[in-house]
Formats: structure tokens, C-alpha cells, sequence
């Protein structure tokens, strides 16, 4: 295992996120134990945010916590990456739907500022700006739906595919394509078009096509990282 960078005056979130990256990076391998000591010592943090990390991972599906063992890392199946997608898709497309229909224009606002956001970061090359900003314009749509156990599930399993959206926005060319799948969602919404605001969704979320292809190609580099 790869030496673990680290994360001073960070926590739980973060340790989580850079696990999440490692582990997607393919610097963990598929069955690798995570040392509790040995990480908590490189990211200078007690064993507790470090436990609590572990779990968000074994929530996101990414980590596997056995008892009195530890935690494992896990690397899920492509094909039950595509399921989640295809759920996720059709979810957030219901967001749209009704975020058309309730949301007040302080969620307008708050979806706009998001796009600006990930127009900034997509100008200057920023992946992880970008991801960051593109998980809050789409946060923000939840909201905008009115519905707030709707919003809880959505969030639910956009946290379980962050890791796989973050492979995504890996590919050439994917970040730019996301930002303007952005733009027509926002256009979709500000004209108050219910259908076309769910279809734009749809779209941006559905791994399909080229996205199919790109997702395959991305998890078969990061097999053959686990097996060098």
C-alpha cells in the first residue's frame, strides 16, 4: 500500500474524501484491510473520525466493515455501478420535475450561484473545484423539489456515487460536457418546463452510450492499477 498523505486540522469529511480518492485512484486494492493506526498517524486525527470515515465509506459501498476485523476495501461490480446510475437518473429527473413547480427564487438563486461556480472551476481546469460545485447544484435541486424526503433520498444516493461521479468527471472532455448538461438544466428549469427540466436530468445523470463506454474504460485502468 501507497504511502497516505497527510490531512492536517481535517476531519471526517475530509479523511473521507481522500480515502474516497485513493481508493478510486486504485491505491488501495480491491480486499485491502484499511490500518486504523497506521492512517490515523498520517492524517493526525484520533481513531474516532477516522472510524466515522469508514463508515461513510462502507455506506457509499466502497468499504466493507467486519466485526472485531476492520474495515476492507470493496470496489463494487460495474454493472451494479450502472443499476445505481439508472436509479439515480430517474430520481433526480423527479427533482426536476417538481422543482419546476415549487421552487421559490431563493432556490433559483442557490442553483444559479452553483453553475457560476462550476463555470469558474471548469475554466481554470479545477476538477475538484468542480466537483464540489456540481454536488452543490445539484443538492440544490433537491431542495428546490419541495420535497423533503424526496431531497433525503436523492442526497442519500448521490453520496453512495460520489466516488463514481468523481471517475467520471476524470474522463477527457466530461467536465465540459457536464457544465453545458448544467446550463440547459438550468434553462429548463427557469422556463418553467416541467418535462424538458426531467429529461435534461435524465440525461445528465444516465450512463449510456460513449458515457457507458468511458465509465468501462475507467474501471478497467483502475483493475489493472489493483493488479500491478
Amino acid at each position: 500500500m501507497q504511502e497516505v498523505p497527510t490531512l492536517p486540522d481535517r476531519r471526517t469529511d475530509q479523511i473521507r474524501e481522500a480515502l474516497e480518492e485513493m481508493i478510486v485512484e486504485g491505491r488501495f486494492a480491491d480486499g485491502d484491510r484499511l490500518d486504523e493506526v497506521r492512517l490515523a498517524e498520517h492524517f493526525q486525527v484520533s481513531r474516532t473520525p477516522l472510524r466515522e470515515a469508514f463508515q461513510a465509506l462502507a455506506a457509499s459501498g466502497l468499504v466493507e466493515l467486519r466485526l472485531r476485523r476492520g474495515a476492507f476495501v470493496r470496489f463494487p461490480a460495474l454493472d451494479e455501478v450502472v443499476e445505481m446510475f439508472e436509479v439515480m437518473a430517474e430520481i433526480e429527473a423527479l427533482c426536476g420535475r417538481q422543482a419546476v413547480r415549487r421552487m421559490t427564487p431563493e432556490d433559483h438563486t442557490a442553483i444559479e450561484s452553483a453553475l457560476i461556480a462550476c463555470e469558474l472551476a471548469s475554466a481554470s481546469g479545477d476538477t475538484e473545484g468542480y466537483y464540489r460545485a456540481n454536488r452543490d447544484f445539484h443538492l440544490a435541486i433537491y431542495r428546490a423539489s419541495g420535497n423533503r424526503f424526496l431531497a433525503a433520498e436523492a442526497e442519500r444516493l448521490h453520496r453512495r456515487l460520489k466516488p463514481f461521479r468523481r471517475l467520471q468527471l476524470r474522463m477527457r472532455g466530461r467536465m465540459h460536457e457536464s457544465l453545458a448538461e448544467h446550463r440547459a438544466i438550468l434553462n429548463a428549469l427557469t422556463a418553467g418546463n416541467p418535462t424538458l427540466a426531467a429529461d435534461e436530468l435524465r440525461r445528465h445523470i444516465a450512463v449510456q452510450g460513449e458515457r457507458f463506454n468511458d465509465l468501462a474504460a475507467g474501471y478497467r485502468a483502475l483493475a489493472a492499477r489493483k493488479r500491478a
